[in-house]
């Protein structure tokens, strides 16, 4: 083998012990040798995972991606990364590419991509409730004091009417408070996952339906793993190959847009 591969071969060993600055230091030697080997960006980009360097985890990953655009395992750690870093859009992208390249290569890790497909849409949704929440107060408290406000002079106008109109007034208030109280029990009733968005083999959300020749849906990376044990359909137990799936489109479609609204159900 050459230097650059002794290195990463040594790298791989610290790696596996735990001892993930050590590997780092040793993938950069093996890329001061070879620069222009893609693995070796991974290699280190995935110590760097491990030890919170998410600022180089991406430099790492680009750098490879500037080599080999489709790579799955760049676009992996990308997405992790970027995660971290709470740049949801960008870690949900790399996500789905990551995503798309294993189905494409029928790749084993595909259950731990659907995973973080879902990671990512969960806490982006997540963050944007807590935005949508806070700007919500922010919306019913400044409603609130301007009502005050014009009661206020309202009331200093109204001489001998004052009583009823403050009693008008704190009405009115109250039918306010009211309708943003309703807002958030709305919002805080018991939430449900539809029966049609839960995969039968493990009982999670699907990401990636997939339509057996019977008609029936599972989350591709549940019914894969499960054909990898019996090459068989697991409702009917008759033979069942994996290139008899055929994608759900319109079911993808209907969970993509359910958990656009409903972030939580990833953790279903």
């Amino acid at each position: 083998m050459s230097k650059s591969q002794l290195l990463r071969e040594e790298g791989n060993r610290h790696f596996q012990k735990g001892e993930y600055s050590r590997a780092d230091a040793l993938y950069s030697q093996a890329l001061n040798l070879d620069p222009a080997n893609p693995t070796l960006y991974t290699n280190r980009a995935m110590a760097r995972l491990r030890l919170s360097q998410w600022d180089l985890v991406i430099s790492d990953c680009e750098s490879c991606l500037g080599l080999s655009p489709d790579n799955l395992k760049a676009h992996y750690y990308l997405s992790q990364a970027h995660l971290a870093l709470r740049a949801y859009s960008d870690a949900l992208e790399h996500a789905y590419k990551a995503h798309k390249l294993c189905v494409a290569a029928n790749d084993k890790s595909l259950g731990n991509i659907t995973a973080q497909v879902l990671k990512c849409k969960k806490e982006k949704w997540d963050y944007e409730e807590k935005r949508r929440r806070r700007e919500t107060a922010d919306l019913e408290e400044e409603v609130l004091m301007l009502l005050r406000k014009e009661k206020q002079e309202a009331v200093a106008l109204s001489g001998e009417e004052a009583e009823e109109l403050t009693r008008e007034w704190e009405e009115k208030l109250r039918r306010v408070r009211e309708v943003f109280e309703k807002a958030r029990e709305k919002e805080e009733r018991r939430r449900e996952v539809p029966d049609w968005a839960v995969d039968d083999i493990t009982f999670g959300f699907m990401v990636d339906p997939v339509i057996t020749k019977t008609g029936k849906s599972y989350e591709r990376a549940a019914i894969l793993e499960h054909l990898r044990r019996s090459q068989t359909d697991p409702l009917t137990r008759e033979p069942l190959q994996a290139s008899e799936l055929r994608p759900n489109l319109d079911l993808k479609q209907a969970c993509s847009d359910f958990l656009e609204e409903n972030g939580w159900a990833a953790d279903w």
